[in-house]
């Protein structure tokens, strides 16, 4: 009896023992929000309290409603990529929240993520379950790009007011844009933002001041070190008397003198095409198509010595200095030979005669010899 009842004590001290290893609540606790530059890596901090083991726990971490299609799922003590976020995919794993932390053997699932994007800004869940319950909490992550530092450009006005404009560009998110000089604040309505095709900001504002004095713009991001810009308005920049009609004139003198030498250029270039078409050789079909192709001969000159002619490259030319002899003058010793020769049929040749002084013979004479 006594060793029935030692064993009865036993099972129940053990059953007592199991179940305070699986407790019936979880504690899920966060650290919000997180800011990081664009490109860094950071933790989304996340832990269990009081600590416990994680191991056996089931661990996913998803952006608003796409609990089914999570950043990190961790189940059954492995990691399961198949549902995971196509844009996390490689970038993401377990990270510790601060320098002492055991990992998930003291409950520590915080998530770490690489090469942080502008998209990757937002509300972050941090889910934890077991067989019984399960708890949840939420990571706001403010992704941050420091842009150009601003830039100061004045207009003067004719009424000694000057309008100064001032710019910066490449910042996320929206940044803030001061107007300040060194007697009082300076606040502006016109102030602009914009946006580039990688998401990052700029901002344009413009003020009205007096001249003389001293301005300055400032652009930053919230909780973080501002980039300044200052600029003392002295007197406006006077224009030399005349100096815009001087201008003027001398673009007027300018554009004479282009004119001019391009229709010394156009004329001369006339001039050079009319003498080339004179001392061309020309062309002209005697006979139509069909006879001169069936009745061509190829003549043969002869006589280079002739006192009135001359033949060069096939090319019959006046002597120079000498006038060819006219009509009762002119006879078969003026004339110059050809071969081959023939007595009858019909025959068909071209010739062209002239020098480049006198130009192309317009007429010639075809005599018989025998």
């Amino acid at each position: 009896m006594g060793s029935l009842e030692w064993h009865m004590c036993l099972v129940v001290a053990l059953s007592s023992s199991l179940c305070n290893t699986a407790p019936d609540s979880l504690g899920v606790v966060a650290r919000s929000p997180i800011s990081v530059l664009r490109g860094h890596t950071t933790t989304l901090p996340c832990w269990l309290n009081p600590p416990q083991n994680a191991e056996s726990l089931e661990v996913r971490w998803y952006r608003p409603d796409h609990f089914d299609s999570p950043i990190l799922l961790y189940h059954a003590k492995k990691f399961e990529n198949a549902t995971q976020e196509a844009s996390y995919r490689g970038r993401v794993s377990f990270g510790l929240k601060d320098a002492v932390s055991g990992g998930l053997t003291t409950g520590d699932v915080s998530l770490k993520l690489t090469n942080v994007t502008l998209e990757d800004a937002g509300e972050y869940t941090c889910y934890v379950s077991s067989d019984q319950v399960y708890e949840s909490s939420s990571v706001s992550l403010i992704v941050t790009q420091t842009g150009t530092s601003p830039f100061l450009s004045p207009v003067w006005r004719e009424d000694h007011m000057v309008n100064v404009s001032c710019e910066a560009e490449g910042w996320y998110p929206e940044p803030s844009l001061r107007w300040s000089d060194p007697k009082q604040a300076q606040s502006s309505k016109n102030t602009k933002y914009s946006k580039d095709s990688s998401g990052l900001l700029s901002v344009h504002s413009w003020i009205l001041v007096s001249s003389s004095t001293e301005v300055s713009c400032s652009v930053g991001l919230s909780g973080a070190e501002a980039k300044w810009a200052r600029m003392r308005l002295e007197k406006p920049p006077q224009a030399e008397p005349g100096s815009s009609d001087g201008g003027w004139i001398a673009f007027g003198l300018l554009l004479i003198m282009v004119l001019a030498v391009l229709g010394v250029y156009f004329y001369k270039k006339r001039v050079k095409k009319s003498q080339s078409s004179k001392s061309d050789n020309v062309e002209v079909d005697i006979l139509p198509p069909d006879l001169s192709s069936y009745n061509y001969v190829n003549v043969t000159l002869g006589n280079v010595d002739h006192p009135y002619l001359k033949v060069k490259n096939g090319i019959v030319r006046d002597a120079e200095g000498k006038g060819l002899p006219v009509g009762p003058n002119a006879t078969c010793h003026t004339a110059i030979t050809g071969t081959p020769g023939f007595s009858s049929g019909k025959h068909y040749w071209e010739v062209s005669i002239g020098n480049d002084k006198i130009g192309l013979k317009e007429s010639w004479w075809v005599t018989e010899h025998r």
